[in-house]
């Protein structure tokens, strides 16, 4: 087992057929989960949750394909979509004895949390989504030389065999490089913590990619077919957001806004790792939002 949350318990839940997920679970009160983005592991909650595990019970737990949860082999566009994992996080909830919990997610985590939220309406009680458009707008989003800045989303999209191939042939590097360049405080990831997202990636590399491949594919359809049914997030939503709409020509609250009708939408000035570069920042909008 990886370095993990001091204090948190952990536990081992099948939720799928063939398919179990890891999660580290502490203190007591009304649920959340907490779900990690790219490229790391629960762990990036370490500061939150430790904040929010004082009147909380708080779950964190790997998602499908990423670092001690289980990585099924793709066996179709759905392995990885977000509406499969997004169904893996209720069955876990509902495994440790909460049927209704307020869900908050960062990066890929967040678009697993914003499928939970269209799907299991009656389940999710509040979003929380970090840094992240929705699958349909990201796409949408990215155009001419500035859709540079997500050259791992084409990559990734590719069919199974070389996107493979090209990432573990040096996959520190390419996994490194996320982490030494989309944050703003370089001390926010210490290097032991560093070492357990490189080592996570790298034994995980085709279900990772398997992961964004179906952002290009169901995910992307799952989106579209909400879209059109006029479909929309019930419960009250937070998203904070580096400002990337004005580098990349969108207005992220406006995109935002068309999924959820009661929205707080907050621009931060820190790096993508928000959650370990301002822990105690997000604590607070998550306890907000879990108030309202």
């Amino acid at each position: 087992m990886a370095q993990t949350i001091p204090g948190f318990a952990h536990h081992r839940v099948t939720v799928a057929d063939g398919v179990e997920l890891w999660a580290a679970v502490g203190g007591s009160g009304p649920p959340v989960v907490l779900l990690h983005g790219f490229p790391q592991t629960h762990l990036m909650w370490r500061h939150v949750a430790a904040d929010l595990s004082a009147d909380h019970t708080v779950i964190c737990p790997d998602l499908r394909g990423y670092g001690d949860s289980d990585k099924p082999r793709e066996e179709g566009p759905d392995t990885y979509s977000k509406r499969t994992m997004a169904a893996d996080v209720v069955a876990l909830a509902g495994a440790l004895g909460h049927q209704r919990f307020a869900l908050a997610g960062h990066d890929r985590g967040a678009l697993v949390a914003f499928r939970a939220g269209l799907d299991h309406p009656g389940t999710v009680t509040h979003l929380a989504c970090l840094d992240v458009l929705p699958t349909l707008d990201m796409w949408e989003a990215l155009h001419g030389t500035t859709a540079a800045v997500g050259f791992h989303l084409y990559l990734m999209a590719q069919p199974p065999g070389l996107p493979e191939r090209m990432i573990e042939a040096d996959p520190d590097a390419f996994f490194g490089h996320f982490l030494d360049t989309w944050t703003h405080s370089p001390d926010a990831v210490p290097a032991d913590v560093r070492a357990v997202y490189l080592e996570a990636c790298r034994n995980a590399v085709p279900s990772i990619v398997a992961d964004y491949r179906a952002s290009a594919g169901p995910d992307v359809a799952h989106d579209q077919a909400d879209r059109a049914a006029g479909n929309r997030l019930s419960m009250p939503v937070t998203v904070l957001q580096q400002d990337w709409g004005a580098a990349l020509g969108y207005e992220a609250a406006a995109l935002w806004g068309a999924w959820a009708a009661d929205l707080r939408h907050s621009t931060v000035s820190c790096g993508h790792f928000m959650a370990e570069e301002a822990p105690a920042d997000v604590a607070t909008a998550l306890r907000e939002l879990m108030a309202r």
